[in-house]
Order: structure tokens, then C-alpha cells, then sequence
């Protein structure tokens, strides 16, 4: 019995960077949540899009673990409620707040679909020292659509020129009635479409580790 519960214990620090037993030892420390695409979460990794290719999630994990974050992602179950998912990360980053992180040591990243859960959990949790990367993730009509988002926090949007399925999120920042204490936007000019959020690309990766170091000028 001791092994499983060692292996059980091991993998928890590994996952959550936090141990259940006790306060954080390194209260600097980086942790980002990252939240996948649709994509993802409705076919195996190894499926290929017809138009885009494989989602390369786990190069992008690697890549943010590479600069000494700590990321706490999985792959979503089919058919998951964005918006329940939502409370799910709220809760965790609670967790961690109690543990001792500071606010501005978490980010949230979401692509896609996962952007949209992370523009949730921006509003449920309206802390707005925690940062939020929202890549690939609005539209206009998004306004009428979807009316209950209101965006908190250290805000940094990310779009493709190219892409119909994500373009500026100035008009959701500026109905936001919650704190947003920076808030800066990126256009990208891959010609990708909505492709570019599938690639494990410093194009996008570069500036949400910046903005995870809390690099708001992204200098």
C-alpha cells in the first residue's frame, strides 16, 4: 500500500506544484493553468484537423514547463460545460492563493475554447491581480451572445489577422465592469487562421510567458 500512496503524493506535487499537507515553500514561484481548445477536448491528441493539422498541446505545455512555470492543464473530458469547468479552475487557484501564492504568480492561458473558459474564470474569481492570457477567443458577436463575461484582472489578448474566429476584445474590455488593472492586446500576422493557436509557436508562447513574469509592457 505505501507505494501507490507515495506515487499518488509524488504526482500531486508534480501536477499542482503544492503539496496538501502544508503552506507553499517558494511563494515566487510562476504557475500557469492551461486551458486547450476545442479541438482537444473532442478528439484523441494524435487526431490531425483537416485544415489545421495536430494540436501540439503537449509541445506547448513542455515549453511553458521549460521556463520553470508550473502548469497545471489536462485534457478535458467530450462535451464539457465550459462555464462549470470554469468554477473547477477558480477553485484550484483559490487553493493556491490560501497556500500563499501570490495573485500575481498565477496566469490563466486558454486557446480557443479554453480562452473562453478562462474569460469565466476572469469573472467568477474577480481578482484583479491574477493573469489572464485570452488567445484566439472572441468575436463581436460574442457581445450579444455572450453577456454574463466581464474581464478582471491583468488582461493580455492574443489574435491572428487572418482568423474570423478571434479578433480584438476591445469592446468587451471597455463593458467590463470589473478591475483590469493592465491590459494589453496582440495582433499576429501568420496567416495561419485559426491554425496558429494549434502550433506550439513562440509567436504567441513568447509574450504569455512575459505576461506570466508579469511583464506588462512586454518589452
Amino acid at each position: 500500500m505505501k507505494k501507490p500512496f507515495h506515487l499518488f503524493l509524488l504526482l500531486s506535487i508534480i501536477l499542482f506544484g503544492i503539496s496538501s499537507f502544508g503552506q507553499t515553500k517558494n511563494t515566487e514561484q510562476a504557475y500557469i493553468f492551461f486551458l486547450h481548445n476545442g479541438f482537444v477536448q473532442q478528439h484523441d491528441l494524435n487526431e490531425i484537423h483537416p485544415e489545421y493539422g495536430r494540436a501540439e498541446y503537449n509541445e506547448i505545455i513542455n515549453s511553458f514547463k521549460a521556463d520553470n512555470f508550473v502548469v497545471i492543464s489536462e485534457k478535458r473530458k467530450k462535451n464539457t460545460n465550459g462555464a462549470r469547468y470554469a468554477e473547477k479552475v477558480v477553485k484550484q487557484i483559490n487553493g493556491l492563493l490560501k497556500k500563499g501564492v501570490k495573485p500575481n504568480k498565477i496566469t490563466v492561458i486558454g486557446t480557443s475554447m479554453g480562452g473562453y473558459i478562462a474569460q469565466y474564470v476572469s469573472t467568477y474569481l474577480a481578482n484583479p491581480e491574477v493573469n489572464f492570457v485570452f488567445i484566439g477567443c472572441f468575436r463581436d458577436i460574442d457581445m450579444e451572445e455572450i453577456k454574463d463575461i466581464n474581464f478582471c484582472g491583468n488582461i493580455l489578448t492574443i489574435y491572428e489577422k487572418s482568423d474570423v474566429l478571434g479578433v480584438s476584445a476591445i469592446k468587451r474590455k471597455e463593458t467590463s465592469k470589473l478591475k483590469i488593472n493592465h491590459f494589453k492586446e496582440i495582433e499576429l500576422h501568420t496567416n495561419l487562421k485559426h491554425g496558429f493557436l494549434y502550433k506550439a509557436s513562440d509567436e504567441w508562447i513568447a509574450p504569455c510567458k512575459k505576461w506570466a513574469n508579469g511583464n506588462y509592457e512586454l518589452k
